[in-house]
This record gives C-alpha cells, structure tokens and sequence, in this order.
C-alpha cells in the first residue's frame, strides 16, 4: 500500500481552471453574450516621449454610434454595434458577429492634456493622440556623473 500525501490547494487549483475554462471567450454560449455582455474593442497603446497613442478596433460602427471622453487620467468609450435586420427564405443563418451596446475605460499611463486630444476615425480604426501634460514630459531628469580620479 502506497501512502499519498494530501494537498488540499490541489483541489483548489482544478476548480480555479475550471472556471477560467468555463469563462474562456470562445466557449461562452452566444446566448450568454446577447444578455448585454458583448465583446468590448480591442486596444492598442503606445507611449512616446511627448504624447500616448491609442487605437482602438471599432469594425462596422458608424462614429455617431460613439461616445468618447477623455479625461487627464483615462479615456471613456461607449457606444453600440447595430445589427442588421436580413430576412432570408431558406436555412438558418449563422452569426459569430456581436451587437448592442458596450462600453470600455482604459487607465491611462501618465497625465495627459486632455483638451489637446486629436481624433482619427478610419477603416473602423480609432486613433487617438494624447500630448502628455509638461510636469509629465519633465518628469525623467539626466543626471551626468563626473569620474573623479
């Protein structure tokens, strides 16, 4: 007989994959997702000397359907992806696309000027230029080190 010795964290850390399994996004029922928890945009930031850059994956939203706001710490988003009504005769027709309504904050990482904040809507790409705030820019300081000797 072979002694097994107990881990009771071991229990713990099956549940813990479980649910992260169950809550995967590719395995959520679509019906889970119509019940108002759409797909927010993807988004990409960049950060630069002078300014943050920020593009966000908006395909078939029309920029009236938008609402930004930008404040000095964070960049608010919100609006809705409207379906199309298509009426066909036969067949049941498939879709993986995601409507209604979302929502999105994204915490900046530094001070911005936010009435400097130049927009670009484009091939449902948002491109947002945020010029960093002065006390910002002036935050790193060179400090030249003289060899003694």
């Amino acid at each position: 007989m072979t002694l097994v010795r107990l881990n009771p964290w071991q229990e713990f850390n099956t549940i813990q994959r479980q649910i992260n399994r169950l809550f995967d996004e590719d395995t959520l029922p679509t019906a889970f997702l119509d019940r108002g928890l759409s797909r927010v945009p993807a988004a990409e930031l960049k950060e630069t000397e002078d300014a943050i850059l920020l593009l966000l994956e908006l395909p078939g939203i029309e920029a009236k359907d938008l609402d930004l706001q930008v404040t000095e710490k964070a960049v608010y988003l919100s609006g809705e992806r409207k379906s199309e009504a298509k009426s066909e005769d036969k067949g049941v027709i498939k879709s993986e696309f995601h409507y209604g309504k979302f929502q999105r904050v994204i915490p900046l990482p530094a001070r911005i000027q936010n009435t400097n904040v130049t927009a670009d809507y484009k091939d449902g790409i948002l491109n947002l230029t945020l010029p960093k705030a002065e006390e910002e820019k002036n935050k790193v300081v060179k400090v030249n080190l003289a060899s003694s000797g």
